[in-house]
């Protein structure tokens, strides 16, 4: 017997829908109906990719007598994160406020009447163990104190609720007055920081810092930390390490260990968008690395073979946990990836095995619960043998050769992967939904691969994409951010709009570069994108995109505006970025007062935690050092290539006789560049203004 989630368009949801728990989804109905019964709401949030969401689902959540207890003392109701971020930002921002820490499964406790959280946690296991409560334990104790505690649990909520409003509102009256060049100057330290090397602990790509990173090491100063060489060396772990699929293709979300040896084996659409931005970015900036070639394009085909929909989108993510056989009764992590050392000396000669494992981690006793999960030894190109051995256990994986294969359909859930007659392993589970901000990642990386690379291939797919969120995702005017087969839904956040109008001027970048006359329009498109963005998302008050727009925000407890980077970059570092870009493409200054008013109520939080915005001071160096190149199509086409991180490119008909370009920073323009000498000495000098500025460098 199914709940109600049986009929949810997301896969994360309709996971739960043969639990014995009566879920419903979040809806005006269920909240009323929370109120009506007098019933705290549980709230869960997650996503279909989540390794500890799914081991919740199979045990607490399937279990007879909590589902008992729950149906019968609160209201429950589940949340898949990807649909609604700003539902999962408010409560995530409660759990780490009451536990200093946070995560998913994200699990919270509101109180019907209001919305507000008063206790919260991630995953509680069945029964007591890890140092944690049962989770009915849990259940138990929250109703007691809900019913007999009640000016304790109103005090409770209301510093919970004092303390999301202070944050949302970012009053800071402490804040010094710190002039930009120095808060740059601090914000790239802080950010290259937290991407030095570790000697302990999970290993995320957290591309929003390398990127930032990255930015700072065309300026002349001193730091803490040599800039190039971290950036270098997370390009290195990227693309070498055990969280790249060195057999098929594609990033996996994060290693468990410092080494970067051993994946959470689930791929994200999200990471392999900014990690393909990431590399094509170092390469251009000097770095030419064959690894970095050799990863992206590895994750172009695994793009095209099992993440793109026949029309052209992108799908969201693959699951971590895969079947061994049909007939097995769970899925298990990583099944579809590694390598037991048997099964190499099967498929392989003793010599390919023997090379094999000169260029990879492979032994007898694995790495990986008794087996192997494929690492690089050395930077450098690999071996045509050690290709040939490479695409065997490609074969072995999915059956069939990867000169055979152009598309490897999905499955898009637990009963179609064990039923269906796979010609090699059974795959995990692909969420097949298309959302706008993910999308748009996977278009920013592909565009900016098919400048550096000159590859029209990869500018072919990423217009595909972009076109199908252009031509499908706008509803009555307004951009919706899901699609689930064919059907629009859920309005637009601000990372879906922001991620959108980057992707857009960054398709119009790479289309400058390749010579392909769509760029013009790729810009109107982003002018027309940002119009509606400024119209419902923009704080007129105090600066800056709230999550959500004014017409979709009734059921938050406070309208938030992201700032801080997490797996993907802040909403509002990219929107800020992207208004002093499209200032510099269109000569219209509203969008640079927009981009000061962004800078200007963010401010405070980017002295306070610099650490924690990356991508604000990406921001707030285009601010300062935006700088737009006016030359002719061939010209450009030669630029593009390289890494000038604060600089856009624009055609003319008008250089004046002799000149092969015009440099323009901020409003005004250099004089006419007669040779390219001249003309890389002037970007140079335009992309490092506000650091050299007054600093003796």
């Amino acid at each position: 017997m199914t709940n109600r989630l049986a009929e949810a368009q997301s896969l994360y949801l309709r996971k739960h829908a043969e639990n014995p728990i009566d879920w419903w989804s979040w809806c005006d109905e269920a909240l009323a109906a929370a109120r009506a019964e007098n019933k705290p709401i549980f709230l869960s949030i997650g996503y279909s990719s989540c390794h500890w969401c799914t081991v919740m689902e199979g045990e607490a959540f399937s279990d007879l007598a909590i589902a008992q207890y729950m149906n019968a003392n609160f209201l429950p109701i589940k949340v898949d994160r990807e649909e609604r971020p700003d539902l999962d930002s408010i409560y995530m921002q409660a759990l780490q406020m009451m536990s200093g820490q946070g995560g998913w499964p994200l699990n919270a406790f509101l109180s019907p009447d209001d919305l507000v959280p008063f206790y919260a946690g991630t995953y509680f296991p069945l029964e007591p163990r890890y140092g944690r409560p049962g989770f009915l334990q849990v259940l138990q104790a929250i109703r007691h104190y809900y019913d007999t505690e009640t000016e304790d649990l109103r005090q409770r909520k209301a510093i919970i609720v004092e303390s999301l409003l202070t944050s949302a509102v970012l009053q800071d009256a402490q804040t010094q007055d710190i002039q930009d060049r120095e808060l740059l100057r601090q914000g790239w330290e802080s950010c290259t920081g937290v991407i030095t090397p570790q000697q302990q602990g999970n290993s995320f790509p957290m591309i929003p810092y390398a990127e930032l990173s990255l930015r700072g090491t065309r300026f002349n100063f001193a730091f803490r930390y040599d800039g190039a060489q971290v950036c270098q060396q997370r390009g290195l772990d990227l693309a070498l390490g055990g969280i790249y699929d060195h057999v098929g293709g594609g990033f996996h979300r994060y290693t468990v260990d410092s080494t970067w040896t051993v994946p959470h084996f689930e791929k994200m659409l999200y990471d392999n968008g900014q990690i393909v931005e990431y590399l094509a970015n170092l390469w251009s900036a000097g770095f030419l690395e064959p690894a970095l070639v050799r990863a992206i394009a590895g994750t172009v085909n695994w793009l095209q073979r099992e993440m793109t929909a026949p029309q052209g989108y992108f799908f969201a993510a693959q699951d971590a946990d895969s079947f061994i056989n049909s007939t097995a009764a769970e899925p298990e992590e990583g099944a579809f990836y590694v390598w037991s050392y048997a099964e190499l000396t099967k498929l392989l000669t003793p010599e390919a095995l023997t090379e094999l494992q000169q260029q990879f981690t492979v032994t007898p006793n694995g790495n990986f619960e008794g087996e192997n999960v494929l690492q690089r030894l050395h930077s450098g190109e690999l071996s045509a043998s050690v290709e040939a051995s490479l695409n065997k256990l490609f074969t072995a994986r999915y059956g069939v050769t990867p000169a055979s294969i152009d598309t490897f359909p999905p499955a898009r859930n637990n009963a179609e992967a064990k039923t269906s007659n796979w010609p090699g392993r059974i795959p995990a589970v692909t969420d097949t939904k298309m959302i706008v901000a993910w999308n748009s990642l996977m278009i920013s990386g592909l565009a900016r691969a098919a400048g550096v690379f000159k590859q029209p291939l990869y500018l072919e797919i990423a217009a595909k994409a972009a076109n199908f969120i252009l031509n499908h995702q706008f509803v009555d005017g307004r951009l919706y951010r899901l699609n689930y087969e064919n059907q629009p839904t859920v309005l637009a956040q601000s990372e879906d709009y922001a991620f959108l109008i980057k992707a857009l001027l960054d398709l119009h970048q790479a289309a400058l570069g390749i010579g392909n006359e769509s760029s013009s329009s790729w810009l109107e498109k982003a002018i027309a994108v940002q119009t509606e963005f400024d119209e419902f998302l923009w704080s007129v008050e105090i600066g800056g995109y709230y999550n959500a727009a004014s017409d979709a925000s009734q059921d938050l407890i406070v309208r938030e505006r992201s700032y801080a980077d997490n797996a993907t970059p802040s909403a509002n570092g990219v929107a800020i970025a992207n208004l002093v870009r499209l200032t510099l493409l269109t000569d219209n200054l509203d969008y640079l007062d927009l981009a000061e008013q962004g800078l200007k109520a963010f401010k405070s939080i980017m002295n306070r935690a610099p650490q924690a915005c990356p991508s604000l001071f990406t921001a707030l160096d285009w601010y300062r050092n935006s700088t737009l190149i006016r030359s002719t199509p061939e010209q450009i086409s030669s630029l593009i290539p390289q890494y000038l991180a604060s600089t856009m490119f624009t055609t003319t008909a008008n250089l004046p006789d002799g000149s092969i370009g015009l440099v323009c920073q901020g409003l005004k323009c250099l004089a006419p560049a007669e040779n390219l000498e001249q003309l890389l000495q002037q970007i140079q000098q335009s992309q490092t203004r506000e650091l050299t500025r007054n600093m003796g460098n």
